[in-house]
């Protein structure tokens, strides 16, 4: 007799692998940001600023998918460190300008091996990657049109 469908069993949850991969990538990629000083959202933000070099805070919010009380203290951290300055827009106070710094730019040659060093962590067939790479964001833009945000 076939066992009927669990709905409720967490190996029946597409959330549950997405969470626990998530979980694993961002320790793999612990050892490799810490030569960095860096946490892994820090790393991701700053993969936006080198590659827009100045964008408003909600702008950046949207790229990473963080909302702004998530991203001002990261913000402010980043700050701390050197890699970003943070100022006031002219056209409209409400507006927060981010923009990295030359001690930033300089942080992103450091940087430049930690992908390879965390793909061969992974192992996964190029083509592979490709396909789960397209599948996540699948998700994600479905998600992201159904909750109203970004």
């Amino acid at each position: 007799m076939a066992v009927p469908f669990d709905p409720l069993k967490l190996e029946n949850q597409i959330c549950f692998p997405l969470y626990a991969c998530a979980k694993e990538i961002v320790k793999a990629y612990k050892p490799y940001l810490d030569e960095l000083d860096l946490t892994y959202t820090q790393y991701i933000t700053m993969m936006v600023m080198w590659e827009h070099k100045e964008l408003r805070v909600k702008e950046v919010g949207k790229y990473l998918y963080l909302d702004s009380s998530t991203l001002t203290p990261l913000l402010k951290r980043l700050e701390e460190k050197g890699y970003v300055a943070r100022r006031r827009s002219t056209e409209d106070e409400r507006d927060l300008i981010v923009s990295i710094t030359d001690a930033g730019t300089a942080l992103r040659e450091k940087a430049r091996t930690v992908p390879a060093r965390l793909a061969a962590c992974v192992e996964l067939e190029p083509q592979k990657a490709a396909e789960l790479y397209q599948t996540l964001y699948q998700i994600i833009g479905t998600l992201t049109k159904k909750q109203g945000k970004f």
